[in-house]
């Protein structure tokens, strides 16, 4: 008896190491924190179904669609209904942390959820009508020029929020008043496209993602990108704000975090299911059929981004005389 109690003391002892509780989500859950149609919306989505195709997380991942606010609504919901909840990731852009900078977002701060990491950029574009009367970006300068509220302008969010930012920044480059524009808000880049092609708005300041489909198929004209330099493929011969005249640049991060009280387990397992997606030639495929480019900011690397973005977009919007957050 003692030799045998002995013999599997020693068998365990060389036994290698099982994580007591090593975790893996239970019906996971992608939040997409707008209507369909948007940004938010084919950031869960394509993610998601890439995740479970993939084999990186098995269970089925769900999309829920939670608008309010730009993001301000699934925040707030997060933080006093689901803090601990290792199940769920929410989409975020960069207009999140625009939001988050003016605070929109209520008493909460970027300093109030768990940066998980990027999985693309895309960036913004201006956008008319087939049948528009710009013809250019400075088309529309003039017509700003002229009369600031003359030109519906709308997109998602409110004054202030991101795609706000896109036109008033040409405009305070060109001596407007970004304060004086006429701008219409919706809820998210689905509803805004609906207003653009109804005629209900003229210029739609969106995403490429938002507007590439569109694009192809001959129904919209894009004055101009806010990128660096050219974008690809559909977007090849629309110029850039900045070669125009204008030094507008507004990358998009779009990317997820988590909620705040998750353990470094949980933290950790969707950091690295992150990680493998963005290492994977299927995904990076999807990502750029979709508009999407390379940016693989994930861990700690993404929360100092998040959190330094924000401090940014303080500065920018006291800049333009929008109210802050405290923090």
């Amino acid at each position: 008896m003692i030799r045998s109690t002995l013999l599997a003391a020693t068998l365990l002892a060389l036994a290698p190491a099982i994580p007591a509780s090593a975790f893996e989500p239970r019906n996971p859950e992608c939040i997409a924190p707008a209507a369909p149609g948007g940004g938010f919306d084919l950031t869960c989505r394509i993610t998601s179904q890439q995740l479970n195709q993939l084999g990186i997380v098995k269970p089925s991942i769900r999309t829920t669609n939670m608008p309010g606010g730009i993001g301000a609504v699934a925040y707030n919901t997060i933080q006093a209904n689901r803090a601990q909840d290792p199940n769920v990731i929410i989409a975020v852009s960069t207009g999140s942390w625009v939001n988050l900078a003016q605070g929109k977002f209520g008493r909460f701060s970027e300093n109030d959820v768990r940066w998980l990491g990027a999985v693309g950029a895309d960036y913004g574009v201006l956008a008319v009508r087939k049948d528009s009367r710009f013809q250019t970006l400075e088309d529309f300068v003039a017509a700003l020029k002229e009369d600031a509220g003359s030109v519906p302008i709308g997109a998602g969010g409110t004054v202030g929020s991101q795609d706000w930012m896109k036109p008033a920044l040409v405009a305070r480059a060109a001596g407007v008043d970004p304060r004086k524009m006429r701008y219409l808000s919706y809820e998210g880049g689905g509803e805004a496209l609906a207003a653009l092609l109804g005629g209900t708005i003229e210029v739609l300041p969106g995403d490429a993602s938002e507007i590439m489909g569109q694009l192809e198929a001959g129904e919209v004209r894009v004055l101009a990108t806010f990128s660096a330099e050219r974008l690809p493929g559909a977007f090849a011969d629309v110029p850039t704000a900045k070669e125009t005249g204008y030094d507008v640049e507004w990358p998009i991060v779009r990317g997820f975090y988590a909620p705040p009280r998750i353990s470094d387990e949980e933290y950790a397992y969707w950091v690295d299911a992150l990680t493998k997606l963005n290492a994977n030639p299927e995904w990076q495929k999807v990502r750029g059929e979709q508009g999407l480019f390379e940016y693989d900011l994930v861990g700690a690397d993404f929360d100092a981004f998040a959190k330094e973005r924000t401090a940014a977009f303080r500065t920018l919007a006291s800049e333009v005389g929008l109210p802050t957050s405290g923090n």
